[in-house]
């Protein structure tokens, strides 16, 4: 390869320069004790590109997929790492360069490239017997659990009729359903959407499709005991635009955060549409419950357009300065006409990519994990400018007491998104450890932290070294053994 990466925010720096490794580390270095009782898999993956953008630049979230696989057992760790091989990365790597245009826009492509256009590098999740590297634009690839090879494009054994699949299922942890949706279902630009039930051995036991009013960006759901709940966010598609070369998102300022609410058990009829105010969006979903005829739904929300590379049609971007966020309760009162809200905060400071106990998800639970950014903080300018997703604090919320306890790593310290793993599987909520990658700015490197999530002002009991610089991932999970 002969072709520079751009010097773009986008593609340079700790955080956002590619990584671009594949390979295995047996027994990691590590710093402190890794309690025995974490047995089990923490998997994550990163949009990484394989090559420097066909177009000049890019966005972040066009990356290939790299899912690297953290395998913890008896107080040791070893990492294994492994590009998804779709079929837009395959044809790439024949062609020895980028084939793919603007983000999400196929009309964008090189004619050589593969017609499947995803890069299934948002989240990953395991469901029988695989792992599925999802992202929202397509069916999700499937992987081998431990050694991350590629198995090829997951469609359910064909019973999954939609052409998109989130990158945001959940699993039940009653049944161990997995519970997922797609938007744009019926391809680019359609108002479609629908949600599926999906048992732990592969059946399709329940499916709703049904039409928003207009087609735009439902990136996350939350999901309860008897219902789901989609938050549409004002990022609206627009085929006309994306056949003219443009953006597959635009932001549209004068809409609502609309959210639907769906009986998980019901069907069309039965959707429930809700509107929140104007030009706001919201991020990913914390957790959801259901009582007493009411809807309970926690999540980050943010006073504007938080995607600068999604403009809206004049090209106005708000400075990133100008965006409140916080934590928000939204109340969805199903025995009352009423269709307008107005959001609870939660918490006095910007947050993001927060995780609950998943053995608590869509239940009434206290416990929240998230990611949060504090201005007061010292950040080393040095560095260069803050990049886009800069978190500075790793935090614990009680929801019951507004307790947020937390824990900054320095100057030059940068999170990715956490996930807790109970101490032991009859442990009360909340009461464990969690775990989250760490970027070090000023040293180019990355390990991986682990926090008692009883006393996270303490720190790290245990730092574990990764030998090279990982690029700033999505999302991730945990897969007990």
């Amino acid at each position: 390869m002969n072709i520079p990466f751009p010097q773009t925010p986008e593609f340079s720096g700790a955080l956002y320069a590619p990584s671009r490794v594949e390979g295995e580390v047996f027994d990691l270095e590590i710093e402190g004790v890794v309690p025995e009782a974490i047995c089990g898999t923490f998997y994550q993956v990163s949009p990484d590109p394989q090559y420097p953008p066909m177009l000049g630049t890019d966005i972040f979230f066009n990356g290939d997929a790299m899912v690297s696989g953290f395998y913890f057992a008896d107080g040791r760790v070893s990492l294994r790492r492994r590009y998804v091989l779709t079929d837009r990365l395959v044809a790439q790597r024949r062609e020895g360069r980028s084939l793919n245009g603007v983000y999400r826009n196929a009309y964008t492509n090189d004619p050589l490239a593969a017609k499947n256009n995803t890069t299934a590098n948002t989240s990953v999740i395991p469901h029988n017997n695989v792992l599925l590297a999802l992202k929202e634009d397509a069916m999700p690839w499937a992987l081998d659990p431990q050694t991350l090879e590629t198995l090829g494009e997951w469609n359910f054994d064909g019973q999954i009729d939609s052409a998109t699949f989130t990158a945001h299922p959940k699993l039940d942890p009653l049944t161990g359903n997995l519970l997922a949706f797609s938007y744009e279902a019926k391809g680019d630009g359609t108002p479609d959407m629908a949600y599926f039930e999906i048992s732990p051995q592969g059946k399709l036991l329940h499916e709703i499709w049904f039409q928003a009013p207009y087609a735009a960006m439902v990136h996350d759901f939350a999901v309860t005991e008897h219902y789901v709940v989609f938050p549409l966010i004002p990022l609206t598609v627009d085929v006309e635009r994306m056949k003219k070369g443009g953006q597959h998102f635009q932001w549209q300022p004068e809409l609502p955060q609309l959210f639907a609410v769906v009986p998980r058990h019901g069907d069309a009829r039965d959707v429930r549409w809700f509107k929140g105010p104007k030009d706001g969006f919201q991020g990913h979903t914390l957790n959801a419950f259901d009582e007493d005829g009411k809807v309970y739904l926690d999540m980050p929300v943010t006073g504007g357009n938080v995607f600068y590379f999604f403009p809206q049609a004049d090209g106005f971007v708000p400075p990133p300065e100008t965006l409140a966020a916080s934590l928000m309760r939204w109340v969805f009162d199903l025995s009352s006409a009423q269709d307008e809200l107005q959001p609870q905060a939660l918490t006095d400071y910007p947050c993001e990519f927060p995780r609950c106990d998943d053995r608590y998800i869509g239940r009434k639970y206290e416990h929240g994990f998230l990611l949060a950014f504090d201005p007061q903080r010292p950040y080393n300018s040095a560095n260069g400018p803050m990049p886009f997703q800069f978190f500075n604090l790793l935090a614990h919320i009680n929801l019951t007491t507004g307790v947020t306890d937390a824990w900054f790593p320095g100057d030059s310290g940068c999170f990715q998104e956490p996930i807790f793993i109970p101490r032991t599987a009859e442990a009360a909520e909340g009461d464990g450890y969690v775990v989250c990658l760490l970027n070090l700015i000023a040293e180019g490197r990355s390990e991986l932290v682990v926090l008692d999530a009883t006393d996270m002002a303490a720190g790290p009991i245990a730092r574990i070294k990764v030998p090279f610089r990982m690029r700033m991932s999505l999302h991730g999970c945990w897969a007990p053994r």
